[in-house]
């Protein structure tokens, strides 16, 4: 187990590029990804783990980068939404109005960006399952669930 004391200098791998930061044992991944790197996308709402404003992709898995220190996640591939370059679910959640006010959304395709690739034959009660753990304030969750739906090439009324 390596010892962080004070400051470290880590190189994070962020949307496919290594990334050379100085941080504090105690920074979240969040603060690292919007304060060092300038990336904005993650959100900090909550800072506790139950909105998923702030929802990265490490490693493939739908993670929530204000609860993660930024030292777990050396080593792993992280990609934020910044990262995600005109991806099925990027197009559906526009074609099927699966935002009001944004300030979620980034959280939200990146957890179905997630649900997409880990589980593509997802039946309902799991796209249910997986959207519960982010949070929206101004929309329903059914424009979220058709975005799915139509990247998973479901049935969507």
């Amino acid at each position: 187990m390596i010892e962080y004391k004070e400051f470290a200098n880590i190189s994070l791998n962020i949307n496919g590029e290594d990334k050379n930061v100085i941080v504090k044992p105690s920074d979240t991944l969040l603060n690292v990804i919007r304060d060092k790197l300038g990336l904005t996308g993650a959100k900090a709402g909550c800072e506790n783990g139950d909105c998923g404003s702030c929802t990265v992709l490490i490693d493939g898995i739908p993670i929530k980068s204000c609860i993660t220190l930024a030292v777990e996640s050396i080593g792993k591939k992280i990609i934020t939404i910044e990262g995600l370059k005109e991806t099925p679910i990027q197009k559906a959640f526009i074609e099927k109005a699966g935002f009001q006010c944004g300030f979620c959304t980034c959280g939200f395709i990146m957890n179905c960006q997630g649900l997409i690739t880990m589980n593509p034959n997802a039946s309902d009660d799991i796209i249910d399952e997986w959207l519960s753990s982010n949070l929206c304030r101004c929309t329903s969750y059914n424009e979220i669930s058709k975005a799915i739906k139509w990247v998973l090439k479901k049935e969507c009324k």
